[in-house]
């Protein structure tokens, strides 16, 4: 066990967006992604919804239909993060949580097949906070919509006379979802957001028009400090920089793990993606030319995405694993290889 003092780390962004229906809440997460960078991936349970604002930029799609289970979400979100995607928008997370097949559907038949409702739970919430770990683990930034309750209230308009306006209440989620974000907004229906909850304090107090300036202001915050600490990290600083709990025995260091030492990179045209029967079952693989080497993952959502790239140089992260059947290529991840600069004289 070590004691450390804290610092400033950079972060990647663990946004949520909760509002009623009109909102805009597609519209503005693909802006703020957009102010964010990179290669943007959203998970579409909107029926097309995401497609309609292509005018906005260049950004990738996964859709999901019904059943809206936890495990659909999380090969999603895998698929992207295997592509080399750098923010991935969740559109929307509610359907994960009240949608057909989603977890109250999943618990409430298995309250009306006879079990306990309260004891159904026990089955469920894992299955809830494997989603909630993917999301908190992706090396991507994150941005999940949520809808919100509607209710009408009455409120006098310009004239002085009362009208009914929608409000948002809370987002259809398992309570207490929030604490899972560095930042909520919620937004209501004339596009007007606020922060619920601020990490950040860029917020506090401000009603905004979300746009691609929210994004970069997120962005700067994201990139202040040092790079993440991991326990690997901590273990090789000098010792000067750490202060160690002392025990009366001291303890054999663990061996370097051997997972690590057997990651490998290479580079290569895409000729091929398509299933093959591995040991482990059947795995979606990927083939470059010149290598008679499959390259292999689960995802079929992220044998979609290779798909697109069937021609291009491609960069596969990869490890060797043995099996009862011989030398596995397991893929770690895979994205567009930069081009190379022409050789000079």
């Amino acid at each position: 066990m070590q004691i450390r003092k804290a610092v400033r780390q950079k972060a990647k962004l663990r946004l949520g967006i909760a509002a009623p229906s009109g909102a805009g809440k597609t519209y503005s997460s693909l802006l703020l992604a957009m102010g964010l960078g990179g290669k943007i991936g959203l998970i579409d349970t909107e029926s097309g919804s995401g497609d309609l604002y292509a005018h906005l930029g260049d950004y990738d799609i996964i859709p999901i239909t019904a059943p809206y289970t936890a495990a659909k979400y999380r090969e999603a979100i895998k698929a992207f993060e295997q592509a080399g995607y750098s923010v991935i928008i969740v559109d929307s997370l509610s359907h994960a949580w009240a949608g057909e097949g989603g977890l109250l559907d999943k618990q409430g038949k298995i309250a009306d097949g006879g079990g306990n409702g309260f004891a159904a739970w026990r089955k469920v919430t894992p299955d809830h906070n494997a989603l909630v770990e993917a999301m908190l683990q992706s090396p991507c930034h994150i941005i999940a919509t949520m809808r919100s309750k509607q209710e009408y209230v009455l409120e006098k308009d310009d004239k002085g006379k009362m009208a009914p306006k929608k409000v948002g209440m809370a987002p259809v989620q398992r309570e207490g979802m929030e604490y899972e974000f560095t930042v909520c907004f919620d937004m209501d229906v004339e596009h007007n957001a606020h922060a619920t909850k601020d990490r950040t304090s860029l917020f506090d107090g401000l009603y905004f028009k979300i746009t691609q300036d929210t994004g970069k202001k997120l962005l700067a915050w994201l990139e202040q400090g040092i790079e993440p600490i991991t326990p690997a990290s901590v273990a090789q600083a000098p010792a000067a920089q750490q202060t160690q709990t002392q025990p009366a025995t001291p303890a054999p260091q663990p061996a370097p793990a051997k997972e690590a030492a057997t990651n490998n990179k290479v580079e290569g045209e895409l000729t091929q993606v398509k299933a093959k029967t591995t040991a482990d079952g059947v795995k979606h693989g990927l083939k470059l030319a010149s290598d008679e080497r499959w390259f292999t993952t689960f995802a079929a959502l992220a044998a979609n995405n290779a798909k697109k790239l069937v021609g291009k140089r491609i960069s596969i992260t990869y490890q060797e694993k043995q099996t009862t059947a011989g030398i596995s290529y397991e893929m770690i991840g895979f994205k567009e290889a930069a081009e190379k600069e022409a050789a000079t004289a």
